[in-house]
Formats: structure tokens, sequence, C-alpha cells
């Protein structure tokens, strides 16, 4: 084949991103060392245990002008002559396949080492930003280095003994001779990025960068001798005040040391920081696990809690893996939480991370907030590791993570009490939400959900049904996004279950409405929203004022009054049995809205075709007005006093009548959540309430003098406008003066037709 062309499509079309070239080079020089290491268990000659192994890399910029190098070191195995002929000279001959199958061969249990490559192509990703590569090597038995040198463009190689002799002692250095668009590789803060993005944990061997730094040192100056004052006899009773003088011409002439700056070399440990995912658990304590979150994950607050585990997929791949829960949620996350995308799940295989995207097996919106790190032994990746072939461990991934995941916050419900409180104010929303759109957790998270009932601050469903009353069969809740707790507490629809001892969840979220809809029941409990009509205490049988046909005879005039004055709001009056002191209220009818889920659709702006249905579900309402209320009995006995039309309307006291009427079903419908009809016309009401109150005629008008607005301004006009660099009013075109005698502009008046009425240059 031909062999340049053969390694142009191999350097250029296998690699997406060409900064994983670093990562290649390091899980080389890993592999190298590695392999020392392992080879010295049984031939001590190679390696005595003392001399360092470690991974340096260094940018050197050119001093005459620009551009550079990066070298990338290691203390490793090192190669021969023949050795980097075969590895390096030969496509996809990989060293580390190699040498693997001859340790497995022999059967030695001392040789499963973190060895990394696999297609032996790596090595040609440095050609993705070099133009030159030399790689200088001395094998661990040989005193003798030698360079392979190839350029990007070439499709051969030279091999040579180095002309500088033996300068590494043991290892391999190469040495990339950076293109133009490159130079940015000769940053330190770009080199440790990459390191902690792509390597920072698949190396136990130490990875250390050269940098250099300005430091002030002082400058030594010789002393010189100072001249000390003669004391005559005369004045020895002064010793005293000429010691005080000297001290203070000493403290006068102190003066600060002069310092000059140098440059000073440093090695900074780039890969510091453990893989505690692969120690026991019992050995990592919560300074480590607290460290590693902040460092991994750049979130400098302390984690709520983490869950560290291991195991296998059912395809035998192992792996092991830490789940962190954050201590708060990004108020990003609810801008669009059904857009937000997983960027905390750092994929890794031999701990050389390989992709934070999952695609299609990504975690569900709900947890994509999750913080995990997963490292598996073993993963078909495409050549490039970039990205991975499809396996059935990548769609288990999402459930292990899931799994994990509510393990977790059921533990912290459990043993954690103030832990599991403290998340369910940052992620109680979160779980409700992950309950409605994860189908398969759904009753795990419903489980690990939280709500205020009328009883007590927190409950979750099981809990309620062990509060349940005897005979109950529903399980009681109103629901009212917006609202406080202690606004529902106070709910109309609440009054007689609170007034009975009856538990009521006060659900105030969006989400909570969804997941009860989408539930439907609890352990075959259904729900009951006691704002609809059909309530029921389950003690009907017992109840003497439940269905009481005398009741509804008497107030049967009332119902039948109120009903004709509110067919525009609701469907029917009935007599209530939810209300205790308030006059009345109004709930969905079945098939009807609640307020809250009419609120709910409102928002959506869904233009689904369902507009018809929607406009009679909303219409679906009934009054429930109180008989005990003092205020209804007084509004029968008015409407009973009535006179009938033999006698002769009283069209006055109809009218008044009528209005009371108004202003309290408008006020119902305020209360029970929903919006009045005609909002002017309401309050317009009420203003008339309010003068007969205070003894002010209800044809007494306001005011309504008031200053009138100024002229027009003259300078608005645009044909006053001026524009500013050529003195021209009014619309105008600007031609360069160098067109001036080439541009002609035609300008057509048309009618609405359209039609020329006339033309004009």
């Amino acid at each position: 084949s031909d062999v340049a062309r053969l390694r142009h499509i191999v350097i250029n079309s296998l690699y997406s991103n060409r900064e994983i070239f670093l990562r290649e080079l390091i899980s080389n020089a890993n592999d190298a060392l590695e392999k020392l290491r392992i080879t010295a268990l049984t031939d001590k000659h190679v390696w005595d245990g003392v001399q360092p192994l470690n991974i340096t890399i260094k940018g050197v910029k050119n001093v005459d002008g620009p551009g550079g190098r990066l070298i990338v070191s290691d203390t490793g195995i090192g190669m021969t002559q023949d050795e980097l002929r075969n590895n390096l000279g030969t496509l996809a001959k990989s060293g580390t396949s190699e040498f693997l199958s001859k340790a497995e061969s022999e059967s030695s249990s001392s040789a499963k080492g973190n060895l990394i490559g696999r297609f032996g192509l790596g090595f040609y990703s440095s050609f993705l930003v070099a133009d030159q590569v030399y790689v200088s090597s001395v094998a661990a038995k040989s005193d003798t280095q030698y360079v392979f040198s190839s350029s990007a463009d070439e499709g051969s190689f030279e091999i040579y003994p180095d002309p500088r002799g033996n300068t590494l002692g043991r290892g391999t250095e190469i040495t990339l001779v950076l293109k133009d668009d490159a130079l940015e590789y000769l940053d330190n803060v770009v080199l440790a990025k990459l390191v902690a993005k792509h390597s920072g944990f698949s190396s136990s061997f130490p990875i250390y960068q050269f940098t250099q730094k300005t430091e002030d040192i002082p400058i030594e100056e010789p002393i010189a001798a100072e001249a000390v004052p003669e004391i005559n006899e005369d004045d020895k009773d002064d010793d005293s005040a000429v010691v005080e003088e000297m001290a203070e011409e000493k403290d006068e002439e102190i003066k600060p040391p002069k310092t000059k700056s140098v440059l000073v070399d440093t090695w900074n440990h780039l890969n510091a920081a453990p893989p505690i995912w692969q120690r026991d658990p019992k050995e990592v304590d919560y300074h480590e696990y607290r460290l590693f979150y902040q460092n991994t994950f750049k979130d400098f607050k302390d984690p709520l809690a983490w869950h560290h585990f291991s195991g296998a997929s059912d395809d035998g791949i192992s792996f092991k893996g830490i789940v962190y829960l954050p201590s708060s949620l990004d108020q990003s996350y609810w801008n669009n939480p059904l857009m937000s995308i997983s960027r905390d799940i750092r994929l890794m295989v031999k701990r050389v991370f390989i992709t934070s995207d999952l695609g299609e097996d990504a975690m569900p919106k709900w947890a994509s907030w999750i913080k995990v790190v997963i490292d598996a032994e073993d993963l078909p990746l495409n050549v490039s590791r970039e990205t991975l072939q499809s396996t059935k461990f990548l769609k288990q991934l999402k459930q292990v993570i899931l799994r994990h995941l509510i393990q977790l916050i059921g533990r912290l419900a459990e043993e954690e009490p103030e832990k599991f409180s403290e998340l369910q104010k940052n992620f109680g929303s979160v779980l409700k939400l992950g309950a409605v759109e994860d189908k398969k957790n759904s009753n795990k998270l419903a489980l690990l959900a939280r709500f205020a009932t009328n009883q007590r601050n927190s409950t979750s469903f099981n809990q309620y049904l062990e509060n349940k009353k005897e005979g109950q069969k529903q399980i009681f809740y109103v629901a009212d996004a917006g609202k406080s707790v202690e606004e529902l507490k106070t709910s109309v629809f609440v009054e007689k279950l609170d007034a009975r001892g009856y538990e009521v969840l006060l659900l105030n979220q969006p989400v909570d409405e969804m997941l009860i809809q989408g539930l439907k029941q609890w352990k075959k409990v259904p729900f009951q929203d006691v704002a609809k009509s059909g309530l029921k205490f389950g003690d009907e049988e017992s109840d003497p004022e439940a269905d009481n046909p005398a009741l509804t005879e008497k107030f049967k005039p009332l119902l039948t009054w109120m009903k004709g004055q509110a067919t525009h709001v609701v469907r029917d009056v009935v007599i209530s049995n939810r209300l205790v002191s308030s006059p009345c209220a109004i709930v969905a009818d079945f098939g009807g809205y609640t307020a809250n889920v009419e609120r709910l659709i409102s928002q959506q702006n869904s233009d689904d075709g369902n507009e018809y249905l929607r406009t009679f579900a909303k219409k679906q309402k009934l009054l429930e007005v109180n008989p005990r209320s003092p205020l209804i009995e007084g509004l029968l006995r008015r409407i009973e006093e009535l006179p009938d039309k033999d006698e002769g309307r009283d069209l006055e006291a109809e009218e008044e009548l009528k209005e009371v009427v108004a202003i309290l079903i408008d006020g119902a419908l305020v209360r029970s959540g929903y919006d009045v009809t005609d909002s002017n016309e309401f309050y317009t009401r009420v203003e008339r309430v309010l003068r007969r109150s205070l003894g002010v005629s209800e044809t007494a008008k306001a005011d309504t003098r008031v200053k009138p607005a100024p002229p027009i301004d003259p300078s608005s006009s645009l044909e006053s406008e001026e524009d500013e660099e050529t003195g021209t009013k009014g619309p105008h075109f600007n031609i360069p003066s160098t067109l001036k005698d080439k541009v002609s502009i035609t300008m057509e008046e048309i009618d609405d037709e359209p039609d020329v009425v006339h033309d004009e240059l």
C-alpha cells in the first residue's frame, strides 16, 4: 500500500480533536513504565527499584523567533533500535498488546498492570500538532541511545545513534516540533488542563510539568564596619542617653534590603489526586472524598453525600465508580429542566477519560445534574478512543447510575434525616419531576418525595396511609401552585376535612399536580382532589347530615334563584358537604378543571386542536353553598320574601339581591382560585357597596380634569431630520462620490393593485 497516504489517513481521519495527542503520549509513557515494573519482578537488572519512575512534560519556546518544541519523557523500559523500527515504523503495531500477550502466555499473575495501549496508532497522533517528531530512547539493558525521526509529510523515517550520546540513562524522550497553528500547547496552563481532563488518573506514576516562575531574592551586600563614638570621663553619667541616641540613629538608617528577580525552575505534580474509586471504600476517609469531588468537578462546595460502589454488567465488564450528590442545584437547571444535558458523567476505561457524552443513553433530564465517575476495565472503543461502540454496557450504565443514586437518597432518608431534609429543600422538586418523567423508576422516586400537610410539615405517601382514618378510601389533597403552605391550610376546600381531623396533602408546586395525575393511586388507594365534586369522607352512612333530602328541599328556592344568576359561571348550584364557615365555594365537576389545572394549561400555550374540549371543561363547575352559613340563611329569607308575579315584582329588591349574589359568586371564584369573569364589573359592584356603607352617593363622580399633553415636538418630524455627514434632510440615499456619475435611481409610486401612478427620476 501507499505508506505515506495510509499514514496521512491514520493521522488526519481517526481523531476529531487534536488535543488528545497528549493523552496518547502519556498513555504510551505509562505503558513503558508499567512494562519496566512488571519486567523487574523477574529481572532485577532492568530496574533496581530505587531510581524514580515518572513522566515529564516540558515546553521549550524558540529563542530566536516564533515556534517551539514540546518534550514528553519517561523513565520506562525504553526501546532498542529494532523496537523503534517495529513499534514506531510500523502502522498498527502495538508493543503493549504484544507485551501483554507474552506476559499472559507465561501465566504470570503479577503481569496484570495498568497497560492502556491497544491499537498501535496512538504515537501517530503526534503529527496532528507537529511537523517533525524525534524519539530518543535507551533500552533498559543498553547504553546506546537511538533516535527515531520522521515528519508529518513523509512516508519514511530514520533511525540513527544519538550524536549527543546517552543523555537519558534509560527511557524515552519524544520531541515534537510544533506546527505554527499548535503553539498554544507551549502554554503551561493549557497543558495542565489537558492532563487533568484526559490523563489525570490514567497513570499511577507521577506526571511532572516543567515551569519557570519569577522570584525576588535579596542581594547580599558587604557589611561596613561602624565607628564607635568616644565617651569622655565627664559624660559617664550620660551613658544611658548616648546609648538611646545611637539606637535611634540605627533605626533611622535601617532600609529594606535590595532584591533582584530571578527565574526559578520547578516541576509541578499534575496527577497528585489519586483515583480513589479504585480503593476499598473503607480505606477512603471523608476528606479524600471531598477533595476528589472538588478537584474533579470544580465545585468548591462540599458534596451533600456520595456512594462508592463496584459491580459488573451482564456482559461481564467490571467497573467501579462514585456517585456524588452536590449540595445545591444550579439555578440554570430550572431555566429549562427538560432541555438539561448531563455534563458531569465521567466515563473512563482503565482510568483514561473517554467521554461525558453518552448519547442516547444519557441520564434522564431529572438526573442530569448528578456527578459521577465510572471506570470500566474494558470497553469496545473506536481507535481514537473518543467514541464508544454501542454495547449493552452503555444501555445498562444509565440504570446502574440511577439505581445507585436512588439507593443513596433512600439511605439518607433512613439514616441521615438532617441531610435528607437538606436534600428535599434543594432537590425535592427534582425527585417529583423524576417520578413524572422516569416511568421505570416512578414509584421508587415517588416514595422519596415529601409533601406538607395540614397536620405536619413533611410526609411521604406511605406515612400518609399510616395516618389514614377508619373508613377513609382516598388520599386527600389540595393543589394550588405558587401558594404558600400556610395559605393552603386556610383553603376553603380544606375547612371540614381539617375540622374533622383528616390529613390533607398541601401541594404548592406545579410538578405536584403532574405527579398526582400520573400516579392516579398509591398502594391501590386513589387520590382525591378536594377542590373537585364528589368528596366522600368514608363515614357517610353514620352521618345524619349526609345527603339530607329535607335540607335540599328547604334551600331549593335559593338554589334555583342563584342558578339563574350564575349560568355564565357554573353548571349547577348544590348544597355543600365540605364547608364549615365559608358561605360558598366553586368546585370543579367531574371532567372539569380545578383552578390549579386551569392555570397550568393556560401557561402551556398549547395549540393542539383541543380548544373546544378545554372550553367545555372550564365550564364544568359547581357552586356549593353552605346551609349553615348565616349569610346563606339570610339570602334564603330575602329570596323567599320576594313577591311573586301575581303580587307584582319588586324590581329594586331583585336588583339588590342580584348585586349581592354577583359579589358572592365573584368572591367564591377568587377564593376558589379562579379568575372573575369581568374584573371591571366586579370592582364596580364592590365600589357601590363601599359607597353605600360609607354614606357616599352612588352617583357622585370623581373630578376627571387632567392636564393635557404638550403639543407635538417639531424636531421629531422626519422631514426636519438632517444627516450629520451630508446635511441632507428627510429620507435620502448616500452615494459615494466616486459613483455619483454612474448611478441613477428610479422611484415609482404605486397604488394598492399595484399599478404605477406616475414615474419620477
